[in-house]
Formats: C-alpha cells, sequence, structure tokens
C-alpha cells in the first residue's frame, strides 16, 4: 500500500535528492501546498501572496521505508528554528512544515517533533510547523527533479545557500 508525505522544507529543488535515493520511495513531486490560491503558479507562490510553501510529496511504501524513516530524513534537512525561511530563501513560501495525511501520522510527527527539541541539539525552540495536508498542486515541469535536469545551477545555488553547512554542523555526528 502506497502513502503520502508531504513536507516543506525550504526551497524544493534541496528537498528532493534527500528522499529519492532509499528503497520504499517511489515518487517524489515538487510542488505547493497549505495556500489559499486554486492552481498556485511558481510566481504566485514566490511573491508570498497565495499562502502555499514549496514542498515535496513523497508516495511511500511504509512497510518498506517508514514515515518515521522519512521524518528522520526530513529534519536533517532542515533549521527547524528558523521561522522566516531556510537558509538564503527568505519568506513565508520557504517556511518549514510537515503535513500529514492522518491521525496517526499527526501522532508520529508530533513525538517526532517533540523528541527533536528535547535533544538539545538545537539552542532555539523546533518552529517548525504541523499541519494537515490540504491539496497539493505539483510545480512547473521545470521544477521537477531539478537537481537532475539542471545539476550544475543547482549545485551552485546550493553550495550558496548555506543549507550544507547547516548539515554539516548540526547533524554531522
Amino acid at each position: 500500500m502506497i502513502e503520502k508525505a508531504s513536507f516543506a522544507g525550504g526551497c524544493f529543488w534541496c528537498m528532493v535528492k534527500p528522499f529519492v535515493e532509499w528503497d520504499g520511495i517511489h515518487k517524489v513531486t515538487s510542488g505547493y501546498m497549505g495556500g489559499h490560491l486554486e492552481n498556485p503558479t511558481y510566481e504566485d507562490v514566490k511573491k508570498g501572496t497565495s499562502g502555499h510553501l514549496e514542498v515535496v510529496e513523497i508516495e511511500f511504501d511504509p512497510s518498506v521505508f517508514s514515515y518515521e524513516q522519512l521524518l528522520d530524513i526530513y529534519w536533517m534537512q532542515i533549521d527547524p528554528t528558523d521561522a522566516y525561511g531556510q537558509f538564503h530563501d527568505r519568506g513565508e513560501s520557504y517556511t518549514t512544515a510537515i503535513f500529514t495525511y492522518s491521525e496517526e501520522q499527526k501522532r508520529i510527527a508530533e513525538a517526532s517533533k517533540e523528541k527533536l527539541a528535547k535533544s538539545g541539539r538545537f539552542d532555539k525552540p523546533i518552529v517548525t510547523t504541523i499541519r494537515d495536508a490540504k491539496h497539493f498542486y505539483p510545480a512547473e515541469d521545470y521544477h521537477q527533479d531539478y537537481y537532475q535536469k539542471e545539476s550544475e545551477h543547482y549545485q551552485k545555488d546550493r553550495a550558496l545557500s548555506g543549507r550544507d553547512q547547516f548539515i554539516t554542523e548540526h547533524w554531522e555526528n
């Protein structure tokens, strides 16, 4: 049985690759969720007027790769203490959120967030929100698998973002 998970972690280009490489992950799609505008475009979301966040929607087989494992990967891709965006991407559309599709996912996500908060890994509070999943709008085709299609631009943007330095500093051990 295939389930869905959706995570907002700043720029969705950087959120695809960490998930696609695992057995049990069937598909990772970049898109938008959480806003009020129907059929938002990248420009609508980037302007910050649609209320949507950039997200990845993950289709996975929980008998092979659990929701808990997805959350473990998710936390290691973001700064969960930043309420105003992620790394060099600023604004509401780049904030972090876990969108849950069931009460079970919500329970697991809340427990995972609490565990991270109590871990002492961060000096500031965990501000990543846990929200009910709403309608998912896939991003335009040119955004899908961007890290592969435009690898040179992706690598440059990612290197300048500060994401990798943050991950190394907070998660290497």
